[in-house]
């Protein structure tokens, strides 16, 4: 089961835009090295959830993952083949916007060069350009 809010107040959101630059979370919190969003976009809970099983499998089960993000809007698509109008389309995934600069992962407890390889590996199932950064 993917990531997704267990209650939320409303069922469908508007799309909304991006805040240029984001200064809140833009420091490494937790762990000593991080992946770092160097582009904005849309993060899928799929991609998401890809991109930890990626990174936890490089690292063994060594070592301690933070996840700084959470996907909590809901994405609505409406079924192929159907005309305009008639409303809003059903949820399809759950989604979490991201700004340029805010740390995605966050690792602690293992080597410098295993955690960049991690990193590295988690890096390529997500959809937006991201960079490393240490401590």
């Amino acid at each position: 089961m993917f990531l997704q809010p267990k209650k939320f107040k409303y069922k469908k959101v508007q799309k909304g835009g991006f805040p240029k630059i984001k200064y809140k979370k833009n420091k490494l919190t937790f762990g000593n090295i991080g992946l770092k969003a160097n582009q904005s976009g849309r993060i899928t809970a799929r991609q998401l959830e890809s991109a930890r099983q990626a990174i936890v499998r490089k690292i063994k089960r060594k070592g301690k993952l933070w996840i700084n993000i959470f996907p909590s809007i809901p994405v609505t698509k409406k079924p192929t083949e159907v005309r305009m109008g008639k409303g809003k389309g059903n949820v399809d995934y759950w989604a979490a916007k991201v700004s340029i600069g805010t740390v995605l992962f966050e690792l602690t407890g293992i080597s410098i060069q295993n955690a960049k390889a991690a990193f590295r590996t988690g890096r390529a199932k997500l959809p937006i350009r991201t960079i490393i950064v240490e401590q």
